[in-house]
């Protein structure tokens, strides 16, 4: 058994970075024995050295101000950036791969919006860059797309991808809470930060579901195609709705192919009660992947949290150590993709779900339907029922559920139905999975 120690350079020590450190001392024994070598912590960057932390410094760690001096450190042999941002993070990750050092990171937006840099520099000094824990905290999705299923086509790629959105919907589903009472609740218990924008904009989960499609279709996808819609306007009334039909509501990040083009975004979406994904609650997050071969398989667990994202981070140190002589940063032979070929946003299909607020009076149904037949969409479902809130008891919604409807159709109707006098308010239109 080897006794040369696999060195790290640690960057950032918050939660996760405590997370990695606590999990490296309590299991050295058993990490030792899986890997054949200690993993041993050589110097840490920390902006605050006195800052009180339940979790001690790595033992015999150097401490340092500058986080690129771990990228020139001789004694460091693989990079861990745990601080979050891009700026500073992006400057260690290059500067560590120009090096010649192994980088994982936790660092989902600098890879999303950078990542085509990044991976083309790290082809180029043939080094790792590793990033499990960027994706659903400790859910191992990357590996299991990179290796497992990596002789599958894979035709779906289906997840719950934000664990603060989905402890908000969760709150408003089983509690009867309004958004703005829900997202204080994910705030008071930490899953929300105080500007929760990335998170309720769908822009976390929009970040994950880019490197999702790296990994799954071998393709770069851009984050300026990929539609995007947050869960700010979801309201107690349509999760109400939803349950008369037997679903709820989840935001989702979904890819698949269609006739050789990736049909992706993220979404507020109705899953029926029946869904493995639709029981997924709280800060929990799951993906699902469909291949050819293997069919349907769905990940659960914490999709955050410094000892979860923190396993994730040590899975790729791991990794790292073994096969670090020819690292595999995509999964496919090509180590720079090429750019992926994007179904356009107006051709997306799903089945829709669209809430009108309209007078109660005749014919209104049947103009809202004639609009709906005339952009040929075609309607399987109808439920008319008062909203014991709405203070205008001349108004009434009328909810209608559709076959697959094409987006380019979705937006001709709902473009016609705005032009009506009595539609009162601006119409609800929500994806079903």
């Amino acid at each position: 058994m080897s006794q040369l120690p696999v060195r790290l350079g640690l960057a950032g020590f918050g939660t996760v970075g405590q997370g990695l450190a606590s999990i490296l001392t309590e299991n050295a024994g058993w990490i030792t024995r899986r890997l054949g070598r200690e993993v041993k912590v050589m110097a840490l960057a920390v902006r605050d050295r006195t800052k009180a932390r339940p979790v001690p410094f790595p033992a015999g760690a150097r401490l340092v101000d500058d986080p690129r001096e771990l990228a020139r450190d001789p004694d460091v042999d693989i990079v861990v950036e745990l601080m979050g941002g891009q700026t500073m993070a992006h400057e260690l990750v290059l500067s560590a791969l120009e090096a010649g050092k192994h980088v994982v990171t936790a660092n989902k937006a600098l890879l999303a919006e950078r990542g085509s840099e990044l991976f083309a520099v790290a082809e180029r000094q043939g080094v790792g860059l590793y990033y499990e824990a960027s994706i659903c905290g400790g859910i191992p999705i990357v590996q299991t797309l990179k290796e497992s299923l990596a002789g599958n086509h894979i035709l779906d790629v289906t997840g719950i991808l934000n664990g603060t959105s989905n402890f908000i919907l969760s709150r408003m589903t089983s509690k009867g809470l309004s958004y703005e009472a829900a997202l204080k609740k994910a705030q008071k218990k930490g899953y929300a930060e105080a500007d929760p924008t990335l998170d309720v904009e769908g822009v976390d989960a929009a970040h994950k579901l880019a490197l999702l499609i790296r990994l799954a279709y071998g393709r770069d996808y851009s984050l300026s195609d990929l539609p995007v819609t947050g869960i700010t306007g979801v309201t107690p009334l349509d999760i109400a709705y939803a349950k008369e039909f037997g679903c709820r509501i989840k935001l989702i990040g979904k890819a698949s192919m269609v006739e050789g083009k990736i049909s992706a975004g993220v979404h507020p979406m109705l899953l029926a009660d029946s869904y493995l994904l639709a029981q997924v609650h709280g800060a929990f997050n799951a993906v699902r992947v469909t291949g050819d071969a293997v069919g349907s398989i769905m990940l659960y667990g914490q999709g955050a949290g410094g000892r979860p994202t923190a396993s994730a981070v040590l899975a790729d140190i791991m990794a790292l150590a073994r096969d670090g002589a020819a690292p595999n940063n995509t999964g496919f032979p090509e180590k720079i993709l090429p750019p992926a070929d994007v179904l356009s946003a107006d051709q997306e299909v799903s089945k829709r779900y669209f809430r009108f607020s309209v007078e109660d009076r005749p014919g209104v149904l049947a103009a809202l339907s004639g609009a709906m037949g005339a952009a040929g969409i075609s309607i399987y479902q109808v439920l008319q029922k008062a909203d014991p809130d709405c203070p205008d008891e001349t108004v009434v919604p009328i909810v209608f559920m559709t076959h697959h409807a094409r987006q380019r159709d979705v937006l001709a109707a709902l473009a016609k139905i705005r032009t009506y006098p009595f539609v009162k308010a601006e119409p609800v239109h929500l994806r079903v999975l």
